[in-house]
């Protein structure tokens, strides 16, 4: 019985020092590998987030832990891996590479430059995952972040700091918003990350041809997670542009964060869910994927001083099918952010652009994100926009209409036109003020329908030249004084008489 008893105890000291061995506690092997997702056993000390190594060189981060072993993503090429090859814990937490050296690049989704330019020696790192600021970290969101688009500069207001969704059906100009906002920020101080989640390369490569082409790429990152990446790679791109975002807002600066598109982002974690066999849940997603998205989100502020004083703007796009906004993911993300953009697929087709759903749009800052003179002179526009539709939907239905009815259909529609606008061309607020105070004082009464695109373009060329004191003027006061007031219906007056419209 005693060489029983004197045999047990032997194994398990040989375990307790096995235990004790830093090289057991550190290695462990691949069980199981698919498409870039790898199951290790023997890690027994890893933590999640952390970076581990396997025999071919490639890192992987752990974003798994069970009983049985760590889930593993290869954040590289994985077809040179086999099940039971050796991995190796490194103790480290994924970072990236971040600072301004990145300005005017192209990266994957692991940070790594792919735009066949000079290497990067990143003087800064961030983490890849971390807290949101708090609520004793963070400012009041009242400074306006300007998109340079009419519609929604004058009623849906963005603040920086602040999230907005920008949200609708595929093909109805959601990118297209995205980058008029990067574009408008040219001279503004505010350093812009576009992360493509998801996207066909030409469509990126177009993007960056253009934002190169208006001189945006100087203070622009592009991080881009193709339809070709796996779907590790595109699961941590947002978080990766992210990082790269919060370094500008913790040393004092001001950034702009554009997620292209969260919807294929969830898809891309529900491919990694169900590979790490995690039960899924409705529509197939799992359980945190609400998660997913409010973690990333939540780290777009503003904060105070002590913290760093900068701030980080959050434009995450969502894609809906059939305009249906209470779907799974897009009622998530409706839920987590300050607001949404709604673009609406039946007034893009019929020419309105950009397609804002001025209804179901809507900003949570408000005028707080508003500059003074523009809360002013836009204040009851969104009304006027509602009255209309609702008139303009039964309308259709009436033989014969009153004056008074028709006239309100006649200026809704006239306002209507003076919201159009095209792609790539944003808008100073000094001419969208003067422009917006014409549309809601009736200027446009006597002018017919196809005639508002040459009294916008008449106002604009006025404000460069004969008018370049006012322009001036509401840009430095930013308040409907008197006086601008008075200079703003002169220039109008003269116009509108210049024109034949009076």
């Amino acid at each position: 019985m005693s060489v029983i008893q004197d045999l047990l105890q032997q194994i398990e000291t040989g375990i307790d020092q096995a235990k004790l061995n830093d090289s057991f506690q550190k290695k462990g092997e691949i069980l199981e590998l698919k498409d870039g997702v790898a199951t290790v056993t023997g890690l027994d000390e890893v933590k999640s987030s952390e970076i581990v190594l396997f025999e071919n060189g490639v890192k992987g981060l752990v974003l798994d832990l069970t009983t049985d072993g760590a889930g593993v993503l290869v954040l590289g090429d994985y077809s040179s891996l086999k099940q039971g090859d050796t991995v190796t814990a490194t103790g480290e937490v994924f970072k990236v590479g971040v600072g301004e050296e990145y300005l005017g690049r192209v990266v994957n989704g692991v940070g790594m430059p792919i735009d066949g330019g000079k290497e990067i020696k990143p003087e800064h790192f961030g983490l890849v995952e971390r807290v949101a600021p708090g609520v004793i970290t963070r400012k009041e969101v009242n400074v306006p972040l300007e998109t340079g688009i009419k519609s929604i500069d004058a009623m849906i207001p963005i603040g920086r700091g602040q999230r907005e969704l920008i949200i609708g059906d595929r093909q109805t100009g959601k990118t297209t918003i995205a980058t008029d906002t990067i574009l408008n920020q040219k001279g503004r101080d505010v350093y812009c990350i576009y992360v493509a989640i998801g996207q066909k390369d030409w469509k990126v490569r177009r993007t960056v041809e253009m934002l190169k082409e208006k001189g945006a790429m100087d203070y622009t990152i592009v991080v881009n997670a193709s339809i070709s990446s796996p779907a590790v790679i595109q699961y941590l791109a947002p978080y990766v542009g992210c990082a790269m975002g919060e370094y500008f807002m913790e040393h004092g600066k001001d950034a702009l964060i554009i997620y292209d598109d969260l919807s294929k982002h969830a898809v891309a974690y529900r491919e990694i869910s169900l590979l790490l066999k995690r039960p899924p849940a409705r529509e197939a997603y799992p359980g945190d994927v609400f998660y997913l998205h409010s973690r990333l989100l939540e780290r777009a502020a503003r904060v105070d001083q002590q913290w760093g004083g900068g701030s980080l703007t959050a434009l995450p796009i969502i894609e809906t099918l059939g305009g249906d906004i209470a779907a799974y993911i897009p009622t998530n993300v409706i839920s987590i952010t300050d607001g949404q953009i709604f673009l609406e697929s039946d007034l893009f087709n019929s020419g309105f652009k950009p397609a804002v759903n001025v209804g179901l749009s809507v900003s949570r800052v408000g005028g707080s994100a508003q500059t003074k003179i523009m809360k002013k002179v836009s204040g009851n526009l969104k009304l006027q926009l509602a009255t209309y539709r609702e008139l303009a939907s039964f309308s259709q239905f009436a033989s014969d209409l009153d004056p008074a009815t028709r006239r309100k259909l006649d200026n809704g529609a006239k306002l209507m036109e003076m919201l159009k606008q095209t792609n790539d061309s944003p808008i100073p607020f000094f001419k969208q003020v003067v422009l917006v105070y014409a549309g809601i004082h009736d200027y446009f009464e006597k002018a017919p329908l196809e005639g508002i695109a040459k009294i916008e373009k008449m106002i604009y060329q006025k404000l460069d030249s004969s008018y370049l004191e006012l322009a001036n003027k509401i840009q430095e006061e930013k308040a409907l004084t008197p006086e601008i007031e008075e200079e703003m219906k002169n220039l109008i007056s003269e116009v509108i008489t210049e024109l034949g419209y009076n």
